[in-house]
């Protein structure tokens, strides 16, 4: 007969310092700056290029970015493809209001290899007829097919109510908007904005800083042009108001959104901040997912986040519901929102959001994919890959007065802007009970 044994759960293991590698960081005669970071065990090469391309013409900029490798004066796509693989790599590139992007990995021994392709389509894109028809027919069937989605509706009236005029409230063209641009506009595009002045390039593997550093300029030692740096202004601050209602009839959901600010990464209270989002809807067992999914089944997927970008900061709130619970849903949101500093967590809870958050960190640099990721995103606001190691200590740091202050201060409903797509016929009533409703 066996017998009936109690086995102890044995405790979490202390944390450790985050142990990150040194990079390795060049100007490049042109302008570039290149960060090397070696990270040893996989023979891989991740890549990062990014230039700025602050008030670029979306379209034309996402038509730029798709169509990139479609051909240059040299090779076609499918010689450009064939030579990638050829090195177990890839390219792909993407464009936002901040940047056009170009990311990628091969073997480390390829690297020499993709850093010539990579070379011969920043100076010598072509864009040739058929590949640039193709790629542009492809955008417009996607992007008709995303704007009849809740998401990217929005999506859309969310940053369009949060920016305005600035290039962040127009941040996704329309299909209507890619038809129009021509190869012409790409190739004018491509001349006046991807230069090395103020471009970033990463590279992050098993590899040998001086010998990458040598493969570069080598690569791309003819990418020159006249232009200066693209800066992005400052975001204007939010403009608290009416709940903003896009109506979509016959929609069985509605898609809540409320935004409301945020410092930035360099902030003192940015730890706290962290912290204080994780909390209150930034993982599985946070205060608005228990809430809205375990307690009244409104939704199945709450979430917070905080956004950084180079442009500025946003603290976000997401629930998707249905029709008929979204004025309580709401409700729910702002009493959470408002909990944040009225109902500040004790240590226990602060405590399983900070090893959370120190995880989450640790788990997201034990790739090489992670670091690049890392290494460009931080480099787009100013701020070295060390900085990760620095924040790590500062939230472990933060006290429950100060997720309780930051809370107070950032978390602050009436400072909320607040978009909700859905049935305006079945929701206005409800929600203007409690909220002023201006619908779209």
């Amino acid at each position: 007969m066996s017998e009936n044994v109690t086995k102890t759960v044995p405790g979490l293991a202390p944390e450790v310092p985050l142990s990150l590698p040194e990079p390795v960081v060049r100007t490049l005669p042109n302008g570039l700056e290149v960060t090397l970071v070696r990270r040893e065990g996989v023979p891989l090469a991740e890549v990062r290029l990014s230039v700025p391309a602050a008030h670029a013409d979306r379209a034309v900029a996402d038509m730029a970015a798709a169509a990139l490798f479609s051909g240059t004066e040299e090779a076609t796509l499918t010689e450009i493809a064939q030579r990638l693989q050829g090195v177990g790599g890839s390219l792909n590139s993407g464009a936002d209001p901040d940047r056009i992007a170009i990311s990628g990995n091969c073997l480390t021994s390829g690297l020499p290899e993709l850093l010539a392709v990579l070379g011969e389509v920043v100076t010598a894109a072509e864009y040739p007829d058929g590949p640039y028809e193709t790629e542009r027919s492809r955008m417009i069937d996607a992007i008709s097919v995303a704007e009849n989605q809740p998401e990217f509706q929005v999506s859309r009236a969310l940053d369009a109510r949060l920016w305005g005029d600035h290039p962040y409230g127009h941040q996704q063209p329309t299909a209507a908007e890619i038809a129009e641009v021509g190869r012409e506009a790409v190739h004018s595009l491509h001349r006046s904005l991807l230069h090395p002045n103020g471009a970033r390039l990463v590279v992050v593997g098993d590899i040998d800083p001086e010998q990458a550093a040598a493969d570069i300029e080598k690569a791309l030692v003819a990418w020159n042009g006249a232009g200066d740096p693209r800066r992005m202004e400052p975001l204007p601050a939010l403009r608290p108001g009416p709940v903003v209602l896009a109506d979509r009839p016959g929609s069985v959901q509605s898609a809540i959104r409320v935004a409301y600010p945020a410092v930035e990464r360099t902030h003192p209270d940015n730890a706290a901040q962290h912290l204080a989002n994780l909390i209150y809807g930034g993982y599985f067992t946070s205060r608005l997912v228990m809430n809205l999914r375990e307690t009244k089944g409104y939704g199945y997927s709450p979430r917070s986040r905080v956004d950084h970008s180079p442009a500025g900061s946003v603290q976000l709130a997401s629930v998707d519901v249905a029709t008929e619970v979204t004025a309580p849903a709401l409700a729910e949101v702002i009493d959470e929102l408002r909990g944040m500093a009225e109902r500040p967590p004790g240590e226990e809870e602060l405590d399983l959001a900070r090893r959370y958050a120190l995880g989450s960190v640790k788990l997201a640099t034990a790739t090489q994919a992670g670091i690049a990721n890392y290494t460009s995103a931080l480099a787009a606001c100013g701020l070295p890959l060390s900085w990760l190691a620095e924040h790590s200590e500062r939230l472990r740091q933060v006290t429950v007065a100060d997720v309780k202050r930051v809370a107070a201060e950032r978390m602050n409903p009436e400072g909320a802007v607040t978009v909700i797509l859905a049935d305006g016929g079945q929701v206005t009533e409800s929600l203007s009970e409690s909220a002023e409703i201006e619908v779209q």
